[in-house]
């Protein structure tokens, strides 16, 4: 690449991914208008900005040339930090649909572009797949939707600079990614149903990217081992305290030992011996009242090792501002430990300064009576 010829980049934004999360609608497939009238707001146009001033600030443009789609999937982003963009010939609408991202993944392929950076989650990925089915152009995902199962994404926006700077030094492998998706109906319904779509290739760059979920054991040791830990959690907590439960089958069994019942997909509360069901942000920050006296319990994600910023969106960057990082519990199987890559955990809250202040080293709890300290990236 050596300056000799600028690297033909494309830039796409799914400007509805992620609007589900804080509102509690675990997606936001087919249902982008109830998302809007429960109050959600726009994520993936930040997270795109997010991603160009820190490829600004490494001044990586000077090295490429930027082909986006206009309006809000693109273009917006780009001139808002001052940035130069060819932009597609191509119709868009406020709401935006799966065609329009299909519709730019076609004519980005058609420009030539060496890679593609897509602003969005796994429903997007997918999308893209469908459009590059005979294409081999390398992808990249910037995370900005509610799951992101699949391994394409980097763990968070900054991420993607990193790996487009190694990309345009020729220092990244390209290999193939997983793209995963869930039934969003069906998660709704607390019914988790996993499915891989295809694989995508794209540069990988060790510890930048997120990797894919890795769906927990079902054998007798696991079911023990989250037992185990459940009961040792279960004697520490405080029969004053309110606790907010995250998603997840080891969490999940807390609830089951204490004889309520828990959404296995979505947050819930838990308080004076009663369990407040499939919560959003607006629905924590009204029943909390005393935050000195709040909890938090959370498991990682298998393999990829994040505590906050998918599939919890529902814990605000607010919300752990209130609770703080000295009260949040995590809980993780000795094997879900063994199967983290890197053997960090991570976040990507959204918010820098939520991010900063969780990063260091944590205890998690693996066995009845055992705590381990990892690190936080």
């Amino acid at each position: 690449m050596n300056g000799e010829k600028k690297v033909r980049i494309g830039f796409l934004v799914n400007p509805i991914a992620g609007m589900g999360g804080r509102v509690g609608l675990k997606g936001t497939d087919d249902i982008f208008k109830e998302a809007l009238k429960m109050g959600a707001k726009h994520v993936a146009p930040k997270r795109g900005i997010e991603f160009l001033k820190k490829l600004k600030d490494m001044q990586l443009h000077q090295k490429a040339h930027l082909i986006t789609c206009p309006a809000i999937m693109g273009e917006e982003e780009i001139r808002s930090v001052s940035l130069d963009a060819d932009v597609l010939p191509m119709e868009t609408k406020a709401e935006t649909t799966a065609e329009d991202t299909k519709q730019a993944a076609k004519l980005m392929i058609k420009r030539k572009v060496d890679l593609i950076l897509f602003v969005g989650g796994d429903g997007t990925a997918r999308d893209i797949l469908a459009a590059l089915s005979s294409s081999s152009t390398p992808v990249l995902g910037i995370p900005s939707g509610v799951k992101m199962y699949s391994g394409i994404f980097t763990v968070n926006p900054e991420d993607a600079a990193y790996i487009v700077d190694a990309f345009l030094r020729n220092e990244t492998q390209i290999t193939d990614f997983e793209i995963m998706d869930v039934d969003e109906t069906a998660i709704r319904r607390d019914d988790f149903n996993i499915r891989l779509y295809g694989f995508l290739k794209g540069p990988f760059l060790p510890m930048y990217i997120q990797g894919s979920k890795q769906v927990s054991p079902e054998t007798l040791d696991e079911q023990e081992n989250q037992i185990a830990v459940a009961r040792f959690i279960i004697e520490e907590m405080k029969s004053t305290a309110t606790y907010i439960l995250g998603p997840g089958t080891t969490v999940k069994c807390i609830a089951d030992l204490l004889g309520v019942k828990k959404t296995l997909l979505g947050v819930d509360i838990y308080r004076d011996g009663r369990m407040i069901r499939d919560v959003n942000e607006e629905t924590t920050l009204t029943e909390v009242d005393d935050w000195k006296n709040t909890w938090i319990i959370v498991s990682p994600i298998g393999k990829q090792g994040i505590l906050f910023g998918r599939g919890n969106q529902q814990i605000s960057p607010k919300i752990l501002r209130f609770v703080g990082k000295e009260r949040i519990i995590v809980l993780a199987t000795k094997s879900k430990i063994g199967g983290i890559e890197g053997g960090v955990l991570r976040v990507d809250t959204g918010d820098a300064g939520v991010d900063k202040m969780l990063k260091g080293y944590i205890r998690v709890a693996t066995d009845y009576r055992e705590w381990r300290l990892l690190q936080i990236r």
